[in-house]
């Protein structure tokens, strides 16, 4: 998935832990909505992108795939794509876009993936683990499924935003919800994200065996300047997403 909050200055209230996001339900929407905003064609994608470098031929999932965006960026630029969401709805529309002999499947990223050790040389997932309270299994399998050297280029809500836009100010040191409401079509759609602290991230890539290559904060695509004049201005100037590149380190040569 690649909506979020994105830097919303309107204060959040507390995510009912319970609350499973809809996808499916506004799967057709969402695609639509994000194929050419700001904050995914102009800024989370072509970030993630200036991260992987060139990927020709390299092998590449991108887990929380979507409706396929960024898997038919990285297949352009001649990557071997697979797909992985837990939305069939959304599955349906990246198969659409992306042609019936794409690689792609239906699974849940907290559960072990259908893939085998050392499948992939990179893992990616734009904007993905916020909607997750728990990093550890999936983090784990991300790294089961690299091989040595492998990455993992992974963006999220920048934690600082997530602290600053919820009222009443949550525990900045704890891991906790809360629920934006997303509106398709006049109607309207809970999403809950989970916001945790810097320091948690990066423990938890640690704790999955990651050794962490790069941490950014990128600027929006300059393209997006006339096009978006003014939040492009207001994107430029405030937090927004956070990027990690995470890497499986090589085994240790006697």
């Amino acid at each position: 998935m690649t909506r979020t909050t994105g830097g919303s200055e309107t204060p959040l209230q507390p995510a009912a832990p319970a609350r499973v996001n809809d996808y499916d339900g506004f799967a057709e929407a969402f695609s639509e909505e994000t194929e050419n905003n700001l904050l995914n064609a102009y800024h989370a994608r072509p970030a993630v992108l200036a991260l992987a470098g060139d990927v020709t031929g390299r092998r590449i999932l991108d887990a929380g795939c979507g409706s396929g965006a960024l898997s038919a960026d990285l297949r352009d630029r001649g990557a071997v794509v697979t797909g992985i969401d837990s939305s069939a709805g959304m599955l349906a529309l990246a198969r659409q876009r992306l042609g019936d002999d794409a690689d792609l499947h239906v699974g849940d990223l907290g559960e072990r993936l259908p893939f085998e050790d050392g499948a992939f040389d990179d893992v990616v997932a734009s904007l993905v683990l916020h909607y997750l309270e728990d990093w550890g299994p999936t983090l784990a399998e991300m790294h089961r499924v690299l091989r040595p050297g492998g990455r993992l280029i992974a963006s999220v809500q920048h934690p600082f935003v997530d602290y600053a836009i919820q009222n009443p100010r949550p525990d900045y040191f704890a891991t906790t919800g809360y629920t934006d409401e997303w509106t398709f079509n006049g109607r309207s759609y809970p999403v809950t994200f989970w916001r945790r602290p810097l320091h948690a991230m990066t423990d938890a890539f640690t704790a999955a065996g990651f050794r962490l290559v790069t941490l950014s904060e990128p600027q929006p695509d300059p393209a997006a300047r006339e096009l978006f004049p003014k939040d492009f201005h207001h994107l430029s100037t405030k937090m927004s997403f956070l990027f990690f590149v995470v890497e499986v380190p090589e085994p240790r040569q006697p």
